[in-house]
């Protein structure tokens, strides 16, 4: 984990990763309050007159999105299935979270890194030219 977060912020200076870390704090806190906002109009909108149900105030549609996220939440399976840690583990074996590989990433990185980056672009210019030439001769 600590290679993934070198290799991100490897030429940010201070302020800019502070900037990232303020940006990414008003806009996680922005989304929170929205999808309270969403629950609770979606809840208010459809449920008294589906099932008959009391409206909703904003901290209620907050509790209810927390509810549902511990009872439903983790990787799409049910809260109360296989609480063991191999399912975890199985779990995160193909996710994005798994980083368990980024320690071989500099090595990586220093030892054939720049040589695979200078192939991929030239295949994405190649790549462009084709495409560029393909429309010219329709």
């Amino acid at each position: 984990m600590t290679n993934f977060f070198t290799h991100k912020f490897r030429k940010k200076s201070p302020i800019e990763i502070v900037g990232i870390i303020i940006f990414g704090a008003i806009f996680i806190t922005g989304l929170v309050i929205l999808l309270g906002f969403v629950i609770m109009w979606l809840w208010n909108w459809l449920m008294p007159e589906i099932f008959g149900l009391t409206t909703i105030t904003y901290w209620q549609a907050i509790g209810v999105f927390i509810l549902l996220k511990i009872l439903l939440g983790g990787c799409g399976s049910g809260g109360g299935k296989k609480s063991s840690k191999n399912s975890n583990n199985e779990c995160k074996k193909g996710s994005k979270t798994d980083f368990s590989k980024w320690k071989y990433y500099d090595k990586f990185w220093k030892e054939e890194g720049d040589e695979y980056y200078k192939q991929y672009i030239e295949r994405q210019s190649n790549k462009e030219k084709e495409d560029t030439s393909d429309l010219d001769s329709e």
